[in-house]
């Protein structure tokens, strides 16, 4: 049998790059193997992200050089998937000729059969409807020779309809896996040698919510703690109305959960917060902030910022400098807003100029640098359990791994060290990484 070769381009989240992973694993069944060079490739996916317009124009600057090889091969398929093409459909033609093959979100597990039917037919698919169940989500992708640590999707979608967000209308309303389908992956992803995983959810506070099921996400994450062979609990992402006591109470109570939270809060502004329907003021936020650290003195807490919201005035802008300086983020994901089609701020009036977007961010960016170097030189001398992922790609000699506060630290020690926990004293705290020498246990 003539080997068949897939190359998948991902754009955007953490959830895209796993969805590649069960795209990769159900084109296995039909004799694709992955490539990392797309010339080699019979078979190219593009998985997009919609959620800023920077992520769009990449997503198509990359399927402009993709097509080029297509020229050279036509019997090459290029599919085009992930939120992009779930809002475009079959607009995507009119972009870009080349492109055989169009899917949403909720089709992913419809791969195999959409690529056979483009082979055999030579004609155009595009499947973009919703559907009560998204199969995909129980795909189960075995991690890579040797990984450590691994995604596993507890749910998908959303329905809070925050105003700048497009989620909602390209990855449906909320639905949660089955318990049961969650643990059965964790226990698989153990025999392959995974020691941490990452629940992902676009907001894991609601897990469970709406299912039925009779557990929540405290509880989920009660019965993770408790499967042999994971050292260590990440989620992401939680939105901040949904943050219960009962959850903040679990970073001191569940050994295995990393003290790590990462909880956007996009303004500092209560008149922008109330436009962008995010369901809380500052003062809450503060108030769950505080009580986070109160409940776990050593938890890191990063944030997502979005700078330049219709409306937003000097004084809103200010506001939130002054909300990160009450806070002071272990780091940000800071951006300009992006206006997205079929977002409700489309209608919002007000639009802040490019100029004075550029110059908000790059101010607020500066000021969280000066932030995240502040508490990365005040961990020097500290001792920090570090899980060893493997080689530095800046040292031979060195190995990195993360702490539990997902701190990337750099220090001086061999392969033997792959997989175990160890105790590093931080000699030098940089502005995106750890310097640190291990210590005895």
């Amino acid at each position: 049998m003539t080997n068949k070769y897939l190359y998948i381009a991902t754009f955007g989240c953490q959830m895209n790059v796993h969805d590649s992973e069960q795209m990769a694993v159900l084109l296995a069944g039909s004799g694709y193997q992955v490539t990392d060079d797309p010339q080699r490739a019979d078979l190219i996916l593009l998985n997009t992200c919609s959620i800023r317009e920077k992520a769009e124009q990449k997503a198509f600057s990359e399927l402009g050089r993709l097509m080029l090889l297509k020229e050279h091969n036509p019997d090459m398929i290029i599919g085009f998937g992930g939120c992009l093409a779930q809002h475009m459909g079959k607009k995507v033609y009119s972009r870009a000729g080349a492109v055989d093959l169009v899917f949403g979100t909720h089709n992913i597990h419809l791969l195999p059969e959409m690529v056979e039917s483009v082979q055999k037919e030579r004609r155009r698919i595009t499947k973009t409807n919703f559907s009560n169940e998204i199969r995909s989500l129980n795909v189960f992708a075995p991690p890579l020779p040797g990984a450590l640590t691994a995604f596993v999707s507890i749910m998908q979608g959303c329905d809070n309809h925050c105003a700048y967000c497009v989620v909602p209308y390209l990855r449906g309303p909320e639905m949660s896996r089955r318990p049961e389908d969650i643990i059965e992956e964790i226990i698989k992803l153990t025999q392959y040698g995974i020691k941490e995983v990452t629940l992902l959810g676009q907001n894991v506070n609601s897990y469970g919510g709406k299912a039925g099921f009779g557990c929540n996400f405290v509880s989920l994450i009660r019965r993770i703690n408790e499967i042999e062979g994971i050292e260590r609990i990440r989620f992401t992402t939680s939105h901040p109305k949904d943050l219960s006591d009962e959850l903040i109470h679990c970073f001191a109570e569940i050994p295995k959960l990393c003290e790590h939270i990462h909880l956007p809060v996009q303004s500092g502004s209560d008149r922008i917060l109330k436009r962008m329907n995010r369901g809380y003021t500052i003062g809450q936020y503060l108030e769950k902030v505080d009580r986070l650290r109160k409940i776990c003195p050593e938890i890191s807490i990063t944030s997502d910022m979005i700078v330049g919201f219709p409306g937003e005035t000097q004084k809103d802008y200010q506001e939130t400098i002054d909300m990160m300086e009450k806070i002071r983020f272990d780091s940000l994901f800071s951006f300009k807003y992006s206006e997205r089609k079929g977002t409700s701020a489309c209608n919002l009036s007000d639009k802040v100029p490019e100029a004075e977007k550029k110059k908000r961010l790059k101010d607020l960016q500066m000021l969280q640098d000066f932030h995240t170097q502040q508490k990365h030189s005040a961990l020097e001398g500290n001792i920090q359990e570090v899980l060893v992922e493997g080689p530095s790609k800046n040292s031979v000699h060195d190995m990195t791994g993360r702490t539990r506060s997902w701190r990337i630290v750099n220090s001086k020690g061999t392969t033997e060290l792959i997989g175990k926990r160890v105790n590093v004293e931080i000699t030098r705290g940089y502005l995106h990484s750890l310097r640190g020498k291990i210590v005895e246990s």
